[in-house]
C-alpha cells in the first residue's frame, strides 16, 4: 500500500472515531448512565483514534520517502496493539498478566517507531543530525528500561532506574520541540545534495500523479 493510501486510511479511522466518540458521549450525557458498557465503547472509540494518529506519523514518514522499515514496523506493531488492547477492554479473555505484559509491550515498541518516523521528517543540516541520533538512542533506551521492569520486575531500591527514566524522557521532550526549528534552520541552508534530494522526491510524486490520473482516466472512459 502505497504511503498516501496509508494516511488517508489513518485519517478516516481518526475521524471516524472521533465522530463516534463525540456522537456517544453526548448520547450519554443526554439519555443515560456511564456504566461499565458505555466505559468499554469510549475506550475502544479511543483504542482507534491513538493507532489512527500513530498511523499517520508512520503513513506520512513513508508517503515523504524519509524510510520505509521503521514506520512499516510502526504501522504494524500499532494495528497489533490495538488488538490486544480491544480484547482486554472488551474482557474476551481471562486476565493474562502475561498477555497484558505483550500488550503494553506492542504499545511501548509501536509509540518509539511512531515518535521516531515523526521525527525522520525533519530535513536536517548535518550540524543538526545530531538530535535525531538522541532522539533514536534516548527513545530506544527508554523503551528498553520499560520492558526490563515490566518483564523483570526486579526488586530492590528503583530510584536510580526512575531517575533515568526521567532523564530520558526530558531529552526527548526537548529534542521533540527543537528538531521543527532545527527543520526550519536548515531550510536556510540547503545543501546541493538536499536540492537533489527533493528533485528526486518530485519526480517521484509526479510519477505517482500521472498513475493516478491515468487510472481515473481509465474509469471515466469505462463509464
Amino acid at each position: 500500500m502505497k504511503g498516501a493510501d496509508l494516511r488517508r486510511s489513518f485519517l478516516y479511522l481518526l475521524i471516524g472515531s472521533v465522530a463516534i466518540s463525540a456522537v456517544f458521549g453526548i448520547g450519554v450525557v443526554l439519555f443515560g448512565d456511564f456504566g461499565e458498557f458505555e466505559v468499554r465503547v469510549l475506550m475502544t472509540t479511543l483504542t482507534v483514534a491513538v493507532t489512527s494518529i500513530l498511523g499517520l506519523a508512520c503513513g506520512a514518514c513513508i508517503e515523504a520517502g524519509r524510510g520505509r522499515k521503521l514506520p512499516l514496523a510502526g504501522i504494524v506493531l500499532s494495528i497489533l496493539a490495538a488488538a490486544a488492547l480491544l480484547l482486554i477492554i472488551w474482557n474476551a479473555l481471562d486476565d493474562n498478566e502475561t498477555f497484558i505484559k505483550s500488550t503494553l509491550t506492542l504499545v511501548t515498541l509501536a509509540v518509539a517507531c511512531s515518535h521516531l518516523s515523526l521525527l525522520r521528517l525533519a530535513r536536517l543540516d548535518r550540524k543538526f543530525q545530531w538530535s535525531y541520533s538522541v532522539a533514536f538512542g534516548c527513545d530506544w533506551l527508554l523503551a528498553a528500561i520499560i520492558l526490563y521492569l515490566m518483564w523483570l520486575e526486579p526488586q530492590g531500591d528503583s530510584d536510580l532506574v526512575f531517575r533515568v527514566m526521567a532523564v530520558l524522557s526530558i531529552v526527548i521532550a526537548a529534542v521533540t520541540v527543537v528538531t521543527p526549528v532545527f527543520h526550519k534552520l536548515s531550510n536556510t541552508e540547503r545543501s546541493v545534495d538536499q536540492i537533489d534530494e527533493e528533485i528526486t522526491e518530485l519526480e517521484e510524486r509526479i510519477a505517482k500523479l500521472k498513475d493516478e490520473r491515468s487510472r481515473l482516466k481509465n474509469v471515466n472512459d469505462g463509464e
